[in-house]
């Protein structure tokens, strides 16, 4: 045999690493993708706590307004009863309509400030709702990167039996991506805990 005949069959691949490496492959294709729809669905899902955010800020500042405007209110209120004591009935009149119209605006102020405390407790629910689903594709995330990586060392080392303990990760990340994509109440509570 020739020193070249010798290279070329050493170079070769053998037919079952061949089909290692294959497999290995159309796995990473294959969570490569299902990764690239979970990220979509995760950042639409992070605009969505952004959003839920920032309206349950605004929503406790304009409780903290209405609040305000409902003391100024109450306390104007006690000023004009108390500078409408001993004054004639004409003026007593007068002073009776401005109290009326204060005591309206207090009560104003009171509903409308329930209303805003209302919205950002659904806008903390909403978030948390968000954030629920967010934490799935996180840990998707995590598990399949961490399979990938198996995976990549699979191909280095010819090992059907490496191949095999990546989809233990494989399994689980699919899982948790698919938990969020469908709206699943799969949650690893503990894990997440642990995590964050």
């Amino acid at each position: 045999m020739e020193p070249l005949e010798l290279v070329d069959t050493e170079t070769q691949p053998a037919p079952s690493d061949r089909k290692l490496n294959a497999t290995v492959a159309i796995t990473v294709a294959l969570l490569a993708t299902f990764m690239g729809i979970c990220k979509v669905k995760d950042d639409n899902i992070n605009q969505s706590m952004q959003q839920a955010q920032a309206n349950r800020v605004d929503h406790w500042a304009f409780y903290q307004a209405r609040n305000v405007r409902e003391e100024v209110a109450k306390a104007t209120v006690v000023q004009l009863k108390l500078a409408a004591a001993g004054r004639s009935g004409a003026e007593q009149a007068n002073y009776q309509d401005a109290i009326k119209q204060y005591e309206a605006l207090a009560q104003e102020q009171g509903r409308k400030k329930a209303e805003s405390r209302v919205d950002a407790e659904n806008d903390q629910k909403t978030y948390d709702a968000a954030n629920f689903r967010d934490d799935q594709f996180d840990l998707s995330d995590a598990l399949l990167a961490i399979a990938i990586s198996l995976l990549a060392v699979t191909a280095l080392t010819q090992l059907w039996a490496l191949y095999f303990v990546g989809l233990v990760p494989t399994a689980f990340g699919v899982l948790m991506g698919l938990s969020g994509l469908a709206g699943w109440a799969i949650h690893p509570s503990a894990l997440i805990a642990l995590l964050s």
